[in-house]
This record gives C-alpha cells, structure tokens and sequence, in this order.
C-alpha cells in the first residue's frame, strides 16, 4: 500500500506552481496524493516568507500540523518553500516537531526527502537556488478551467522592502519554446485561460536575449488553439513599454487587464524603495496607458506606512488614487522584514499607524468600486463561469476585469434548466452591485 501525502500550499501563485511541480513528481513516485494533509503519512508545508502576516500563517499551518502529528493523524512533517529558504536553522530548532526543512532548490528532491522524514531521518537541505526547476510536469490545484503560467525566477529589482532577491535568487527567464509547450499542454487538457506570472513579468527575457521579449512571447501563445483568455500580472512599470500596450490592444484573446504595482506616488518614498518613478511621471504613464488600450482595467498596489512616509505623503497618495480612479487597488501595510535595507531606516511607523492610513485608503477605494459597478447596472456582460453556491443560491464567476481570488465576482441567477458548467463563458444582464460584486440575470441564450 502507498503512503499518503498532502500538501499546504501558501503564499502567492509562483510558490504554488512549485507546489504543482512537487506534488505531480510525487504522484510519479508512487505517492497517494490526498487533499488533507493533516490526514497523511507526509505533510508538506510549501511555505511564504514575504511579509510578517505571511510567515505567521505558516508558522500557525506548522503548528497545528504539528497537533495532528502528536495525535497520531500524520506520522512526518516537512516544510519548503520560501519560509524554508529565508530561515534555514531557525525552523528545525523552533519547530522540532518538523522532520525535514528544504530551500527552493530541494524542490527536485521532494520525493527522496519525505521517504527520509518517514524514516525519522532529520534533514536539513539547501542547495543553491538555481536549482529550484524552472518547470515540470504539474498536478494542477487551480479549477481545469483556468492556470498559473510561469514566465520567469527570481528578481533583480532589489526594491529596498523586499526579500524575495535574497530568497528566490537573480532573475533567470524561461525559454520561449518552454512556455509556449507547456501553454499548449495545459489548453489541450482544457484551461481556457492562462495567467502568466513571475516576480516581474516585463522583465522577461532580458537575461535571455538582452531585450523585453514579453509582448513577443504574449503573440505567440495567442495563436494557441482553443485559448480564450490570456492574463498578465505583476507588471513594474520600469519595463511597461508602448510595444507591450499595442499587443494587449491589439490580441483580442489579451483581457483588457494591467496589473501594475506602484506601490506609492510620492517621489521621495519611491525614492527610498528604489521604486521607479513619482506623481507626475506615474500620471503621465497611465494615460498612455489608457490612451493606448481605451477599455483597460487597470490593478494596482500601495504600500503606506513606510519608514519616513509622512502624513503629506500619505495624504499626495490617496489624492493621486483619487485623481487616477484605479478601477481595482490593494493595500498593504509596510512590513519591516530582517535583511532588507528599509528595515535599517529611520522614520519607522508605528503598526497603529500603518493600519489606520491602510484603513482609510482602502475604504476610498471600495467606495470607487461600488460606484464603478452601479454604472454597470443594465449592461451585459462576459462571465467565466466559476460555479455554483448553496448558501447564495446563485452562479458565480469572473469578467475579464477580475483576476481569480484577488478581485470581485460576478453572482448571477439562471432562469430555466439550461445551467452553465464551470468554465463556461455565459452573457449575464447586471441588475445591482452589492459590496463591488456585480449582481445579475443569465441573458437570454447566454450560454456561448
């Protein structure tokens, strides 16, 4: 009988293609894979270190894992991932309950590594990072219709705030020819939308050619059959050139979405996370930006309460994101993260603080959004069906404006028996907006 292993996923969707890497290289070796893994032989935590809230919450995963061990429920646990790679010793001499504590570039080793753990053989392995596997066969935890694409690892940006340089490594881009294979596979076996992701997106191919090869790799993979959406995210603006805006104008199967992280407006906060730009440059961006692609949605996100922004600062922020009128916007608190150079500098904000102007940004923001979904009342739209859901009573899914679980849904009722399948792409009537979720009524022969 095959021993049972479950894995916990954390943090952003680049550590969970490794996840997806690691799990299917397990199934190969004879692994029974559960969703459960505080039901398993193996548990593997796949770790975030980014932010202080991310490596609490898989410090909290480790920890309850930890309870089912004790109660018998899991005989061995195994943590990798980002947390594994930033604090190499600290985890197996905090958490002695863990059997295994792996870096990034262990990912290929997964298997032999938990057969050890089983053993009660304590390891410790941390080759370099280049050898974290750039792809591979995966074992999808996405819904079939929709996944992860990743274009690239690691990051030379060195932003002031961020550890993930230290973590994941230089930026190493992968072959076009790598991508566009693994796009066709993964549209044969039915996702009809593909989300492509690395730390910076605009940067690829850099490292490869010497060029931004980002709007070329985008055309090629349009003309893969039965591909209907093509999503981009993490976009810097450093690298946001006119080429790649015509090609997102002008490749209809592109969604008409930028995700594009600023993370401030002042100049001399920018300035201190070695951040592109200031208010007027980042005002002039975006209405190229909007000339160019008329029907854009443009996502962006913020960072306040960092060390030495001032209230003038915070205040030139929320009037530039008024000004703009970001159609989707997230906010985050700054976090003071050990071996960054910000973590070093005067003017540190207290958390009070952080959340207070986090809180009112915010709370602008959502207004927007609920007045950008009001107006929608009456027109009909495109929804990628995402489900169906007992307690609403209502379909659910996504419009080309919303990337999956960081922006809204779209709730909508179906009249008659003719009841969209997951995946499929339906024409809903917006009758309301409750909470910035668009709310709304099958049209009419509105399965495509």
């Amino acid at each position: 009988m095959a021993n049972s292993i479950g894995m916990v996923n954390l943090g952003c969707d680049k550590n969970r293609i490794d996840g997806e890497i690691m799990l299917a290289s397990l199934a190969k070796a004879g692994w029974e894979i559960r969703e459960n893994a505080a039901c398993c032989d193996v548990a593997v935590v796949n770790t975030c270190g980014f932010i202080k809230d991310a490596k609490q919450e898989s410090i909290n995963e480790i920890l309850e894992l930890a309870q089912a061990k004790k109660a018998g429920k899991v005989r061995a646990i195994v943590v990798t991932g980002c947390l594994a790679e930033r604090y190499q010793k600290e985890i197996l001499q905090e958490l002695p309950e863990c059997d295994a504590v792996c870096g990034i570039g262990a990912d290929g080793q997964i298997d032999a590594v938990c057969r050890k753990a089983l053993l009660g053989d304590k390891t410790s392995l941390f080759p370099e990072k280049t050898e974290l596997p750039l792809c591979g066969v995966r074992r999808l935890t996405t819904p079939g219709y929709y996944a992860y694409l990743k274009i690239a690892e690691g990051c030379d940006n060195r932003c002031s705030y961020c550890a993930i340089p230290m973590i994941r490594g230089r930026y190493r881009s992968r072959p076009m020819e790598s991508i566009e294979e693994e796009a066709r596979e993964l549209v044969k076996n039915g996702v009809k939308e593909l989300i492509l992701i690395a730390q910076d997106t605009t940067r690829y191919g850099i490292d490869l050619e010497g060029k931004l090869l980002l709007p070329q790799l985008m055309r090629r993979l349009c003309k893969i059959d039965g591909l209907r959406w093509l999503r981009v995210l993490y976009c810097y603006p450093d690298n946001l050139t006119d080429e790649l805006l015509d090609t997102i104008r002008e490749e209809e199967k592109i969604v008409k979405y930028l995700d594009l992280p600023l993370q401030h407006c002042s100049g001399s906060v920018l300035r201190a996370m070695h951040r592109y730009g200031d208010r007027e440059k980042l005002t002039k961006m975006i209405s190229r930006i909007r000339e160019k692609v008329p029907d854009i949605t443009l996502r962006t996100t913020f960072i306040v309460g960092f060390p030495g922004e001032t209230e003038e600062d915070f205040e030139e922020l929320c009037s530039f994101s008024k000004e703009i009128q970001f159609e989707r916007m997230g906010c985050f608190a700054y976090s003071q993260e050990e071996g960054t150079e910000a973590a070093a500098l005067p003017g540190q904000i207290e958390e009070d603080e952080k959340m207070r102007r986090q809180e009112i940004l915010m709370e602008a923001q959502m207004n927007r959004m609920q007045e950008l979904g009001e107006s929608k009342i009456g027109e009909q739209i495109l929804v990628l069906c995402e489900g169906y859901d007992q307690e609403e009573k209502a379909f659910f899914g996504r419009t080309q404006s919303d990337a999956p679980e960081i922006d809204g849904r779209v709730w909508f009722e179906v009249p008659g028996e003719n009841h969209p399948n997951p995946g499929d792409f339906v024409k809903v009537k917006v009758i309301d907006c409750v909470d910035c979720d668009l709310i709304g009524v099958l049209s009419e022969g509105g399965n495509e």
